[in-house]
């Protein structure tokens, strides 16, 4: 066997295991396109707690509260909770003016939205422990719910039996704003649509993104455990070790304000990259031993989900570059065990380039497929600017590859805020008049 022939069959047989690794996501994607897991109408209304970390927000934490307000659930059976994070402006002010519970927490050397969590859930759990509430919503504070968030969540909630997280349909208020505001709600639409959708149908976990989830208290009896740049993953990632399933429910949706700048851009998902690491350096391990274990508890497909987020959160930007250079590496030995070094670098060359141009036309047709599905929560965005987004879709996905290497070597990145202007919420009803958000149920 020539040493080509040999290169062909290791690199080939290495790339097909690591596309088999992720072929799920395939699967998973397929059955989002046609179905999706819908929730009976709740017998039961319950007691929440809406919980809302905000760092100076003052443009858009009215907003979100006036939504709450307007929402379609009694009012007396809901407790709102912001934490003024470091602020340095009136949100703490404003949200007090709305009517919700206001803690401030000011601590520079604590800066991510986990450690305003922390703070917040040791004061609920200190003064509203014999409150009686049956969950907690996780919401931003540039967040708007839809009228009827709060019911369609009650009623998963209720329905699988207020022993799982539950998350929703995450749109965005500015989708139509500017290219990048456009992509990043496409983003975010093809996560539900893709991911999600398909992961419930089948019974297995998918994972919670930002916010806009509900979970049981339980989870938080001993406060609050993530404090990383991604608590969001960590939350997933222990969730799911320890045998609690994340479902999704579809017809809950919430609008979220997306950034608008390159700059803002790579600097949060620099940050989401970073956080991706440090779950995989601190969870993997959890998470294998988990997956591997007898006697854990773990159904077939709660076992299935346990692998599904391990292969989430694997650095697939930094092995796929590693793989890259290690074969390049190969090709450039080739001389050395007389080969042809000229054709060889032009057949692979040839090879690359075709396939460049074929992922490049599948991931196209894959979010024209999209926002074609989609198009009737995507409101107010003209053809020809989401036609230039689905064609720059590419290479919004790609950058994730330079962003996990970059990831990779700079650890002394902080957590910003992302600057928010409160777009109004496209396609919804204006909010119901300011009234009292009830602080005690």
């Amino acid at each position: 066997m020539g040493y080509l022939t040999a290169l062909a069959i290791i690199f080939v047989s290495i790339w097909c295991c690591f596309f088999l690794l992720l072929f799920h996501y395939g699967v998973f994607a397929l059955i989002g396109v046609f179905k999706r897991t819908t929730y009976p109408k709740a017998g039961r209304l319950l007691k929440y707690g809406v919980v809302i970390a905000a760092r100076n927000e003052e443009a858009v934490i009215g907003s979100l509260l006036d939504s709450i307000r307007a929402c379609d659930y009694p009012q007396e059976k809901l407790a709102v909770f912001v934490v003024a994070h470091n602020c340095t402006d009136r949100t703490a002010q404003i949200a007090r003016a709305h009517g919700a519970n206001v803690y401030e927490y000011d601590n520079p050397a604590e800066r991510t939205a986990g450690y305003a969590y922390r703070y917040l859930f040791e004061r609920i759990n200190a003064e509203w422990g014999d409150a009686g509430m049956d969950g907690f919503f996780i919401i931003n504070a540039d967040n708007v719910l839809s009228p009827s968030y709060i019911s369609k969540m009650n009623d998963a909630f209720v329905a699988t039996g207020g022993e799982h997280v539950i998350t929703s349909y995450r749109n965005s208020r500015n989708f139509g704003s500017n290219y990048m505001s456009c992509l990043y709600g496409i983003y975010f639409i093809s996560a539900c649509r893709f991911e999600a959708r398909g992961r419930t149908v089948c019974g297995c976990s998918t994972r919670v993104s930002g916010t806009g989830y509900l979970f049981p208290p339980r989870l938080v009896e001993h406060g609050w455990e993530y404090v990383t740049l991604t608590e969001d993953w960590e939350f997933t990632a222990d969730q799911l070790a320890r045998g609690c399933k994340v479902l999704y429910c579809d017809e809950a949706e919430f609008f979220d304000e997306q950034p608008l700048t390159v700059k803002v851009m790579l600097r949060q998902r620099l940050r989401w990259a970073r956080g991706h690491m440090i779950v995989f350096f601190t969870r993997f391990r959890t998470l294998m031993k988990s997956l591997f274990s007898r006697g854990n508890g773990l159904d077939g497909r709660r076992r299935f989900s346990v692998f599904d987020i391990s292969a989430s959160i694997l650095p697939l930007g930094v092995i796929s570059i590693a793989l890259l250079l290690v074969q390049l590496g190969c090709i450039a030995l080739c001389p050395l065990f007389g080969c042809n070094a000229g054709r060889v670098w032009a057949f692979y060359g040839w090879l690359s380039l075709v396939l460049f141009v074929l992922s490049y036309l599948l991931t196209v047709l894959g979010a024209l497929l999209l926002v074609l599905l989609e198009r009737g929560r995507i409101r107010r965005v003209g053809a020809g600017k989401l036609a230039a987004a689905v064609a720059l879709w590419p290479f919004f996905l790609l950058i994730n590859v330079f962003l996990d290497v970059a990831a990779l070597f700079l650890r002394d990145l902080e957590w910003k805020a992302i600057p928010h202007v409160g777009t109004p919420a496209l396609g919804r009803a204006p909010a119901a008049s300011i009234g009292e958000i009830p602080t005690k149920l």
